[in-house]
């Protein structure tokens, strides 16, 4: 009936949309400082850049924690209907973006992006209500 099949399928995609939208602000502050690595060929500008992310643990931690997010997604799509998925974590990423980079006293754009907020979290509803119908 529904388009989860296993009860914990909807708690793994939530997860994947806070670990996903929940570190881009934590990416974000963490490339901090990157524009200022400067070197004279492509290839050791190239070098120097990902030496300064791979030591900066400010960058690593929500980068491993993102990509974790990736492989919950990536296991739980096989059990999962892509029409749903898709769009549920995206648009809940999106969510957990603003609010994290809120709560970390970024702007994040005031009213419009609250009634955004509130127009997304609707249409994820939406979703999840319209999965639980017979298909034809």
């Amino acid at each position: 009936m529904w388009a989860f099949q296993a009860p914990g399928e909807l708690a793994a995609l939530v997860l994947v949309a806070v670990l996903w939208g929940g570190t881009n602000p934590f990416l974000k502050q963490g490339t901090e400082g990157l524009e200022k690595v400067k070197r004279r060929t492509q290839s050791r500008q190239l070098l120097a850049e990902m030496k300064f992310l791979c030591l900066n643990y400010k960058y690593l931690v929500p980068f491993v924690l993102n990509q974790c997010g990736s492989l919950v997604y990536y296991l739980t799509l096989a059990s999962t209907d892509l029409t749903l998925a898709v769009p549920l974590c995206n648009s809940l990423a999106l969510i957990f973006t603003l609010a994290t980079g809120k709560l970390l006293g970024e702007d994040i754009g005031g009213a419009r992006a609250a009634v955004g907020m509130l127009l997304t979290t609707f249409g994820v509803g939406l979703c999840i209500a319209g999965s639980g119908r017979e298909k034809p």
